[in-house]
Protein backbone atom coordinates (compact mmCIF):
# COMPACT_ATOMS: atom_id res chain seq x y z
CA UNK A 1 0.00 0.00 0.00
CA UNK A 2 1.37 3.30 -1.14
CA UNK A 3 0.41 7.10 -0.58
CA UNK A 4 0.24 10.53 -2.42
CA UNK A 5 1.38 12.20 0.61
CA UNK A 6 0.99 12.25 4.36
CA UNK A 7 -0.31 15.47 4.22
CA UNK A 8 -2.84 14.69 1.88
CA UNK A 9 -3.47 11.51 3.91
CA UNK A 10 -4.25 13.71 7.44
CA UNK A 11 -6.23 16.10 5.42
CA UNK A 12 -8.78 13.69 3.72
CA UNK A 13 -8.98 12.10 7.34
CA UNK A 14 -10.12 15.15 9.12
CA UNK A 15 -12.42 15.56 6.31
CA UNK A 16 -13.90 12.05 6.80
CA UNK A 17 -14.27 12.60 10.54
CA UNK A 18 -15.85 15.67 10.06
CA UNK A 19 -18.56 14.43 7.84
CA UNK A 20 -18.76 11.64 9.92
CA UNK A 21 -18.62 9.30 7.34
CA UNK A 22 -15.80 7.64 9.53
CA UNK A 23 -17.23 6.98 13.04
CA UNK A 24 -15.01 6.09 15.80
CA UNK A 25 -17.28 3.98 18.91
CA UNK A 26 -14.23 1.89 20.75
CA UNK A 27 -16.69 1.46 24.18
CA UNK A 28 -19.52 0.40 21.67
CA UNK A 29 -18.05 -1.28 18.84
CA UNK A 30 -19.96 -2.15 15.37
CA UNK A 31 -20.56 -5.58 14.06
CA UNK A 32 -19.37 -6.38 10.77
CA UNK A 33 -20.91 -8.43 8.50
CA UNK A 34 -17.66 -11.36 8.89
CA UNK A 35 -18.96 -11.09 12.54
CA UNK A 36 -15.47 -9.33 13.90
CA UNK A 37 -16.15 -6.15 16.60
CA UNK A 38 -14.76 -3.07 15.31
CA UNK A 39 -14.27 0.22 16.77
CA UNK A 40 -14.58 2.15 13.53
CA UNK A 41 -17.00 2.11 10.58
CA UNK A 42 -16.42 3.91 7.39
CA UNK A 43 -19.07 5.14 4.71
CA UNK A 44 -17.39 7.14 2.22
CA UNK A 45 -20.12 7.60 0.22
CA UNK A 46 -21.25 10.47 2.25
CA UNK A 47 -18.41 12.06 0.79
CA UNK A 48 -20.53 12.52 -2.82
CA UNK A 49 -22.81 14.76 -0.53
CA UNK A 50 -20.41 17.48 0.57
CA UNK A 51 -19.65 19.01 -2.73
CA UNK A 52 -16.02 20.04 -1.10
CA UNK A 53 -15.21 17.06 0.09
CA UNK A 54 -16.23 15.08 -3.13
CA UNK A 55 -13.59 17.70 -4.80
CA UNK A 56 -10.88 17.09 -2.63
CA UNK A 57 -11.00 13.07 -3.05
CA UNK A 58 -11.75 13.09 -6.65
CA UNK A 59 -8.49 15.81 -7.13
CA UNK A 60 -6.47 13.92 -5.10
CA UNK A 61 -7.27 10.49 -6.59
CA UNK A 62 -6.76 11.98 -9.94
CA UNK A 63 -3.16 13.12 -8.93
CA UNK A 64 -2.80 9.35 -7.88
CA UNK A 65 -3.31 7.98 -11.21
CA UNK A 66 -1.77 10.69 -12.94
CA UNK A 67 1.46 10.44 -10.83
CA UNK A 68 1.40 6.52 -10.58
CA UNK A 69 -0.35 5.55 -13.75
CA UNK A 70 0.09 8.12 -16.50
CA UNK A 71 0.04 5.10 -19.47
CA UNK A 72 -3.81 4.34 -18.26
CA UNK A 73 -6.32 3.84 -20.71
CA UNK A 74 -9.36 3.51 -18.89
CA UNK A 75 -11.08 3.56 -15.07
CA UNK A 76 -13.21 1.01 -13.84
CA UNK A 77 -15.32 1.46 -10.55
CA UNK A 78 -16.41 -1.67 -8.15
CA UNK A 79 -19.63 -2.02 -7.45
CA UNK A 80 -21.24 -0.12 -5.91
CA UNK A 81 -19.75 2.54 -3.90
CA UNK A 82 -16.99 2.83 -6.39
CA UNK A 83 -19.16 3.52 -9.43
CA UNK A 84 -19.29 7.37 -8.87
CA UNK A 85 -16.02 8.11 -7.71
CA UNK A 86 -14.65 6.13 -10.74
CA UNK A 87 -16.93 8.69 -12.86
CA UNK A 88 -15.72 11.62 -11.49
CA UNK A 89 -12.39 10.58 -11.74
CA UNK A 90 -13.17 9.43 -15.70
CA UNK A 91 -14.54 12.57 -16.38
CA UNK A 92 -11.78 14.90 -15.33
CA UNK A 93 -9.12 12.19 -16.83
CA UNK A 94 -11.19 12.71 -20.24
CA UNK A 95 -10.79 8.22 -19.96
CA UNK A 96 -13.27 5.66 -20.67
CA UNK A 97 -15.51 4.32 -17.63
CA UNK A 98 -16.76 0.71 -17.14
CA UNK A 99 -17.81 -0.80 -13.81
CA UNK A 100 -17.29 -4.57 -12.20
CA UNK A 101 -20.09 -5.85 -10.45
CA UNK A 102 -20.54 -8.00 -7.59
CA UNK A 103 -21.93 -10.95 -9.43
CA UNK A 104 -23.27 -11.22 -13.43
CA UNK A 105 -26.51 -9.37 -14.67
CA UNK A 106 -29.30 -12.02 -14.13
CA UNK A 107 -31.07 -10.88 -17.05
CA UNK A 108 -30.35 -9.22 -20.80
CA UNK A 109 -26.30 -9.62 -21.71
CA UNK A 110 -26.07 -11.25 -18.55
CA UNK A 111 -22.95 -8.67 -18.09
CA UNK A 112 -20.17 -8.74 -15.41
CA UNK A 113 -18.48 -5.45 -16.53
CA UNK A 114 -20.85 -2.66 -18.13
CA UNK A 115 -19.21 -0.26 -20.47
CA UNK A 116 -17.05 -1.19 -23.71
CA UNK A 117 -14.95 -4.22 -23.39
CA UNK A 118 -11.57 -3.44 -24.90
CA UNK A 119 -9.16 -6.65 -24.50
CA UNK A 120 -5.93 -5.57 -23.68
CA UNK A 121 -6.91 -2.15 -22.60
CA UNK A 122 -4.72 -0.65 -19.73
CA UNK A 123 -7.10 0.05 -16.69
CA UNK A 124 -6.84 1.71 -12.64
CA UNK A 125 -10.17 0.12 -10.81
CA UNK A 126 -11.49 2.15 -7.80
CA UNK A 127 -12.65 1.30 -5.05
CA UNK A 128 -13.88 3.68 -2.27
CA UNK A 129 -12.72 1.20 1.16
CA UNK A 130 -10.52 -1.87 1.06
CA UNK A 131 -10.02 -4.02 4.26
CA UNK A 132 -9.32 -7.10 3.42
CA UNK A 133 -9.20 -6.86 -0.21
CA UNK A 134 -11.75 -9.47 -1.38
CA UNK A 135 -14.21 -8.20 -2.95
CA UNK A 136 -11.59 -5.48 -4.74
CA UNK A 137 -9.35 -7.58 -5.57
CA UNK A 138 -12.37 -10.28 -6.90
CA UNK A 139 -13.15 -7.24 -9.42
CA UNK A 140 -9.64 -6.98 -10.15
CA UNK A 141 -9.79 -10.49 -11.17
CA UNK A 142 -13.17 -10.46 -13.55
CA UNK A 143 -11.08 -7.17 -15.59
CA UNK A 144 -8.16 -9.96 -16.17
CA UNK A 145 -10.85 -12.73 -17.52
CA UNK A 146 -12.02 -10.44 -19.70
CA UNK A 147 -9.05 -9.21 -21.14
CA UNK A 148 -8.09 -6.00 -19.54
CA UNK A 149 -4.66 -5.29 -18.03
CA UNK A 150 -5.24 -3.91 -14.40
CA UNK A 151 -2.13 -1.60 -13.84
CA UNK A 152 -3.44 -0.86 -10.10
CA UNK A 153 -6.02 0.61 -7.54
CA UNK A 154 -7.30 3.77 -6.28
CA UNK A 155 -8.83 3.91 -3.57
CA UNK A 156 -10.14 6.97 -0.45
CA UNK A 157 -9.54 4.85 2.70
CA UNK A 158 -7.72 1.45 3.90
CA UNK A 159 -7.83 -0.06 7.26
CA UNK A 160 -4.36 -0.98 6.90
CA UNK A 161 -5.25 -4.61 7.81
CA UNK A 162 -1.77 -6.80 7.40
CA UNK A 163 -4.03 -9.73 5.50
CA UNK A 164 -4.92 -7.23 3.00
CA UNK A 165 -1.29 -6.08 2.19
CA UNK A 166 -0.92 -10.00 1.92
CA UNK A 167 -3.78 -10.64 -0.64
CA UNK A 168 -2.66 -7.80 -2.63
CA UNK A 169 0.93 -8.89 -2.83
CA UNK A 170 -0.65 -12.59 -3.94
CA UNK A 171 -2.94 -10.71 -6.83
CA UNK A 172 -0.03 -8.79 -8.09
CA UNK A 173 -1.88 -5.31 -7.61
CA UNK A 174 -0.56 -2.05 -6.32
CA UNK A 175 -2.74 -0.69 -4.73
CA UNK A 176 -2.87 3.43 -3.77
CA UNK A 177 -4.64 5.14 -1.08
CA UNK A 178 -5.40 8.85 0.15
CA UNK A 179 -5.60 7.89 3.61
CA UNK A 180 -5.40 5.19 6.09
CA UNK A 181 -6.11 4.27 9.78
CA UNK A 182 -2.72 5.21 11.36
CA UNK A 183 -3.32 8.41 9.57
CA UNK A 184 -6.75 8.73 11.03
CA UNK A 185 -6.05 8.26 14.96
CA UNK A 186 -3.66 11.80 15.02
CA UNK A 187 -7.00 13.31 13.84
CA UNK A 188 -9.10 12.03 15.62
CA UNK A 189 -7.63 12.34 18.94
CA UNK A 190 -6.71 16.18 17.70
CA UNK A 191 -10.30 16.58 17.07
CA UNK A 192 -11.36 14.79 20.66
CA UNK A 193 -13.70 12.44 19.19
CA UNK A 194 -11.38 9.66 21.14
CA UNK A 195 -9.27 10.08 23.99
CA UNK A 196 -5.42 9.21 24.41
CA UNK A 197 -5.99 6.07 26.12
CA UNK A 198 -7.76 3.95 24.00
CA UNK A 199 -5.24 4.35 21.20
CA UNK A 200 -3.74 1.04 22.30
CA UNK A 201 -6.96 -0.69 22.10
CA UNK A 202 -7.85 0.84 19.00
CA UNK A 203 -3.92 0.26 17.30
CA UNK A 204 -4.87 -3.92 18.95
CA UNK A 205 -7.40 -4.23 16.68
CA UNK A 206 -6.20 -3.15 13.07
CA UNK A 207 -3.45 -5.36 14.09
CA UNK A 208 -5.61 -8.65 14.88
CA UNK A 209 -9.08 -7.41 14.41
CA UNK A 210 -11.15 -11.15 14.68
CA UNK A 211 -10.10 -11.22 18.15
CA UNK A 212 -10.37 -7.78 19.29
CA UNK A 213 -11.75 -7.23 22.73
CA UNK A 214 -12.47 -3.56 23.38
Amino acid sequence: MKILDSSIAAEVADKLLEIEAIRLQPEKPFTWASGWKSPIYCDNRLSLSFPAVRDLIKDNLVKSIRHFYPEAEAIAGVATAGIPQGALLANDLGLPFIYVRSKAKGHGMENMIEGKVVSGQKVVVVEDLVSTGGSSLKAVQDLRNAGFEVLGMVAIFSYGFGIAEENFKNANVDLIVLSHYEAMLPRAVERKYIQDEVLNSLADWRKNPADWNP
